[in-house]
């Protein structure tokens, strides 16, 4: 019952109250010492039925009826014997039915005769928005003929019935019961209890201005209507479309389709480090060929992916020769392999052409000048070689 403040109604003079009810509940009696020495050996339990009827915000009268069930003393042996308690009560309740007191007169037809006066204290509690009510009450027992002292304990359910009281003298004319926000629903119902005059509600008491989408903004203030369930949406109710997956929305985004891996700034563009980048790539030739005999080779592959990502480098590809035949005719060769390999670069891996530049150097940089055939295989080649400070990407977290 201490506790009751924590779950009670407002407690000033402004709320609804039932104005009839009728329960069901158990109960656990306990006699007098005095009580059970003349006969009653235990404790005793009960179901029971009240009705209540309430005149104003705190006085009410209810009448009870109770079935007792008690063991007694025959001898040795106990014997188990039912009983009855009928009464009435006069009730007072506390401002906001924080709790009631109660006081009245019960007679017990058990072993005996008993009649009683009684006084207690109480509580009806609301069930979320449901009209059950949990009641829980203790009781004191005077016997009016004997010194008898008993106590009971009662935990039940009531039903009201028969509409509901106002403690304030102000209600809605159309229903009966107070409505501070005059939207056609009692307080009791409203979940929206300051809904602006005027507007149009549900059952519930809240403005029927819905979020049909479900999008978290309710209708009046969306400007698009039919966005997709889940879907992030603006203030506006539109959704915030982001094509490349940054994090930052279309609408913002000044670079799109960025590579999903790069870290961006606030508009969308990736954001480069400067660090020194490099690749060197050799093929060899045949003996008097320019013919790039394998132009699918993973090598020739991965020097053409180097160039696509880092898009403003440019390379020289370097022809040569070995030392056999005359300078003249090296030295033509040699730029023949390069342009050769150029065209490989071009027409297969779309490489711009004005990105790469040729130079024979026929047999002027040998890298074996031994005079024998590994010497002269080694030799007839060409080589790329890229070194330069670039910007790269930093790799989103």
């Amino acid at each position: 019952m201490l506790s009751a403040p924590a779950f009670s109604q407002d407690n000033s003079d402004d709320w609804e109250y039932d104005k009839q009810w009728i329960g069901g509940f158990g109960t656990l009696y306990k006699p007098s010492e005095e009580k059970m020495s003349s006969g009653i050996a235990d404790d005793g339990k009960g179901l029971g039925l009240e009705y209540g009827y309430r005149f104003d915000k705190n006085w009410a009268a209810r009448v009870e009826l109770s079935a007792l069930d008690m063991d007694y003393k025959a001898g040795s042996a106990l014997d188990d014997e039912s009983g009855s308690m009928v009464g009435v009560d006069a009730m007072y309740f506390m401002p906001g039915d924080l709790l009631y007191l109660f006081g009245g007169i019960k007679h017990q037809n058990l072993d005996d005769n008993y009649t009683l006066g009684n006084i207690g204290i109480g509580k009806h509690w609301r069930l979320g928005e449901s009209r059950v009510r949990l009641i829980t009450e203790v009781a004191a027992y005077q016997d009016l003929e004997e010194s008898y002292n008993d106590y009971s304990f009662k935990l039940g359910l009531s039903v009201p019935f028969g509409g509901s009281g106002s403690s304030s003298t102000s209600s809605n004319s159309n229903t009966g019961t107070l409505d501070a926000d005059n939207d056609g629903v009692a307080n009791r119902n409203d979940r929206c209890p300051n809904t602006p005059a005027g507007a149009q509600v549900d059952a519930n008491g809240c403005a029927m201005d819905n979020d049909e989408d479900q999008d978290g903004v309710v209708n009046s203030a969306d400007q698009c209507p039919n966005t997709p369930r889940g879907a992030d949406v603006n203030a506006q109710g539109c959704e915030i479309k982001d094509s490349d997956m940054d994090g930052v929305s279309d609408a913002n985004d000044q670079c799109a389709d960025t590579p999903r891996d790069d870290k961006v700034d606030a508009q969308g563009c990736t954001i480069f480090d400067e660090e020194e980048v490099s690749m060197t790539l050799r093929v060899l030739f045949d003996r008097e060929s320019a013919v790039v005999k394998q132009p699918n080779d993973p090598e020739i592959q991965a020097l053409a992916d180097f160039m696509k990502r880092f898009g403003n480098i440019s390379a020289t590809i370097e022809g040569h020769t070995s030392a056999p035949g005359s300078e003249e005719y090296n030295m033509k060769l040699s730029q023949e392999r390069a342009d050769a390999f150029k065209e490989v670069m071009v027409d297969r891996y779309g490489i711009d052409a004005s990105r790469l530049d040729t130079k024979g150097y026929g047999e002027t940089q040998l890298l074996d000048t031994d005079n024998d055939a590994e010497a002269n295989r080694v030799n007839r080649r060409i080589s790329v070689s890229i070194r330069e400070i670039v910007k790269v990407p930093e790799e989103r977290e």
